[in-house]
């Protein structure tokens, strides 16, 4: 069965037992990789790729786990897992300083990301400023994702008041419907405003744009994806290290490979395989070097 990218997932009881103890079978430690990253869209892609290419091109015996963002913190900090593979620094600042002493960052993975509202480039407004005297055209709404996601309260407690929206709502569903949503306006060409982050493969389907945020009313911030580690990772599995740190896709390279497993009839995993084969030369970068 296609893997599914839910946008948060609760961790399986399976999950948990992963993240309780390496592989009993493996028979080289230094050739493990135990990664374990939250159940979005990017991290879901990126992390099965690095799974292929550790073990197709470095010989290692990867696992990997989806878990929700607190216990996968938990499990690389107390060592059982080698790699947090999607830390958002300024959404995970609590688990960051919680477990300051157990982690170690291993750099960004993806530089560049964002939140905000997007429309498709077709649409005649750049700013949210402008979605208040547009409200009619919009259909009085903006289509949003699960109702408990931390961006959804933001829209609703800070953005919503420091823009007086006053005659548009935030309507709740989820990452899929959303998606939906916004792939039949597009077909028609109609005007649509929905809740966005990159990395995500919408930017690589359809042309869209971030509405600008007023200088003097930022709501939200650009940023990077980290991979973490345990703080002994790179004493105890130096090569394993050195990858995650060589690790890195630009944002055309995670869209497009976003892209191809949602469009694929294949499972994630072999369609990560065959990303990796048509980019051997990025990857190869990320492939250490003997000293």
């Amino acid at each position: 069965m296609k893997l599914k990218h839910a946008v948060a997932g609760m961790m399986t009881a399976a999950a948990a037992a992963v993240l309780t103890g390496c592989n009993p079978d493996a028979t080289d430690p230094a050739k493990e990789a135990n990664l374990v990253y939250p159940n979005w869209a990017e991290g879901v892609a990126y992390t099965h790729l690095a799974k292929v290419v550790l073990e197709d091109k470095m010989g290692y015996e990867v696992e990997i786990t989806a878990a929700d963002v607190a216990p996968g913190y938990t499990a690389v900090a107390q060592g059982s897992q080698d790699a947090f593979m999607e830390c958002w620094p300024a959404l995970h600042k609590d688990y960051l300083d919680r477990y300051s002493d157990d982690l170690k960052s291993l750099g960004n993975v993806y530089e560049g990301t964002e939140v905000g509202l997007a429309v498709p480039a077709y649409v005649t407004i750049d700013t949210i400023a402008e979605l208040q005297a547009n409200a009619a055209k919009f259909d009085g709404k903006i289509t949003g994702v699960d109702a408990g996601a931390g961006m959804m309260k933001t829209i609703e407690n800070e953005l919503f008041p420091a823009y007086g929206l006053t005659d548009i709502k935030l309507l709740a569903s989820s990452g899929p419907a959303m998606t939906a949503a916004l792939a039949d306006a597009v077909k028609n060409e109609e005007w649509i405003v929905v809740t966005a982050w990159r990395p995500h493969w919408m930017f690589g389907r359809w042309d869209l744009k971030f509405l600008k945020q007023d200088a003097d009313k930022p709501i939200w911030e650009s940023g990077n994806l980290e991979i973490v580690g345990r703080a002994d990772l790179e004493a105890d599995k130096p090569e394993l290290a050195q990858f995650l740190k060589n690790f890195f896709v630009t944002d055309a390279q995670i869209s497009d490979l976003m892209v191809k497993i949602k469009d694929s009839d294949d499972d994630t995993l072999t369609a990560a395989r065959q990303w990796m084969l048509e980019n051997e030369s990025t990857v190869e970068k990320w492939i250490p070097t003997a000293n």
